[in-house]
């Protein structure tokens, strides 16, 4: 079995064993939270449950990713997954918005909470939510999918901690305000995870230079070579949430050596991580081209 294939069956299980531990604890969750009149943890089970969503769009994503090219996509299925990243983002604004309508709702609505049942239900949660966490840690860094699944739920971690704060006050002082104001704490943590990841997936999306790569470093890696004279047409956008292409003209005072594209291609490959690397040489007489990069 090679390192691919087996890197997505890792992959795959993380996926499924957090949807399914984390659906669980989504049923009780809500159940426990219909029961002791908590807006704070109907709110986590409705932030958890669009996680669960996230997971599910990733998974599929990355799965589609890894089907072959054919004739009608000659670049495969690998932009599923930044399309998945902006579903996801939007997702995650959306339920905010529900936490956010439920909590102000609850402020007009005095009910009184079982502040006993939201500090056990959310200390579940927050081991729950660590642990789906660990799942991804691993190979957070190398997709943003991935790292989007790690983040929210090392959000979803310290939400729930803050549920059980909310619980604790409660308890003690039987301030009942506290709830839907745990729950407008909860809609902030979420628009402030979600902020980074949707800029990101947009400029993916509109074919921006992904954040890791300086464009300026490739210039001027590719004009440092003697047989360089000058550079056009450079672009380097994302195939993928953790694939990237570069394409680019050079232009030649003479014909350079038939392993010169061999080692500029590794190189990119190794300094930048760039998978797929398309380069053309032009002779200078033949090139009129006045911008190096357009």
């Amino acid at each position: 079995m090679d390192h691919h294939h087996s890197h997505h069956i890792s992959i795959s299980s993380a996926f499924k064993t957090g949807i399914i531990i984390n659906m669980a604890f989504i049923a009780a969750e809500s159940y426990f939270g219909i029961r002791s009149n908590s807006v704070a943890l109907l709110a986590d089970a409705g932030h958890n449950f669009s996680d669960v969503i996230t997971l599910l769009f990733s998974w599929f994503s990355i799965l589609l990713s890894g089907l072959k090219p054919n004739f009608r996509f000659t670049y495969g299925f690998r932009r599923t997954t930044i399309l998945s990243a902006l579903i996801n983002t939007l997702l995650l604004v959306s339920a905010v918005f529900f936490i956010i309508s439920a909590a102000i709702s609850k402020f007009r609505i005095h009910t009184e909470v079982h502040s006993s049942t939201v500090i056990l239900v959310a200390t579940v949660g927050i081991i729950i939510n660590a642990f789906t966490a660990w799942l991804f840690m691993k190979d957070k860094d190398s997709d943003l999918n991935i790292k989007s699944a790690f983040l929210h739920f090392i959000a979803d971690a310290f939400v729930s901690l803050g549920v059980v704060a909310g619980g604790v006050i409660m308890a003690f002082t039987g301030l009942q305000w506290v709830d839907p104001l745990i729950s407008l704490l909860v809609a902030g943590i979420i628009l402030y995870n979600t902020y980074d990841l949707l800029i990101e997936s947009v400029n993916l999306a509109l074919d921006a230079v992904p954040r890791s790569i300086d464009l300026t470093q490739i210039q001027d890696y590719l004009l440092s070579h003697k047989e360089v004279d000058s550079i056009h047409d450079l672009h380097v956008w994302a195939l993928s949430t953790s694939e990237t292409a570069l394409t680019v003209h050079l232009v030649t005072n003479d014909t350079p050596d038939k392993n010169f594209i061999i080692r500029l291609t590794y190189h990119l490959q190794r300094t930048f991580n760039i998978n797929h690397c398309t380069i053309q040489i032009d002779h200078n007489e033949a090139d009129n081209c006045e911008n190096p990069c357009n």
